[in-house]
């Protein structure tokens, strides 16, 4: 899929980008950028599902897991200290992340109803 092929690379891109409003890229448009990862992955995955239950359960399941960062046992810190389970999990609760996965949801909803109306 086109959209996974560019919003994958442009997600870790946020992550090591080093120019201007470095800290706002890497920490909250990635945030944007994860949400539409999921909410496209998910689509592919799962053709018959409507694209608002598809956004609305990401939202739902990455809010779940920013406040799962408020949790540091030892098995969830293992899997934090690798590049991969800091991406996915994510390592520190911030209130400031939310409306980011909003603007991912929101921005994957409608990117996913766009797919809906490609011809085949």
């Amino acid at each position: 899929m086109i959209s996974l092929a560019t919003v994958i690379p442009a997600g870790f891109y946020c992550k090591f980008y080093s120019g201007p409003a470095a800290n706002w890229v890497r920490n909250s448009l990635s945030g944007v950028l994860y949400e539409l990862f999921w909410c496209l992955l998910l689509f592919m995955l799962f053709e018959g599902i409507k694209p608002w239950v598809i956004a609305v359960s990401v939202l739902m399941a990455t809010c779940l897991l920013e406040f799962l960062q408020l949790w540091h046992p030892p098995f969830l810190e293992l899997i934090r200290s690798t590049f991969i389970g800091r991406t996915l999990l994510g390592t520190s609760f911030t209130w400031f992340d939310f409306p980011y996965y909003l603007a991912g949801c929101a921005i994957g909803w409608l990117w996913l109803r766009g797919l809906q109306h490609l011809p085949e």
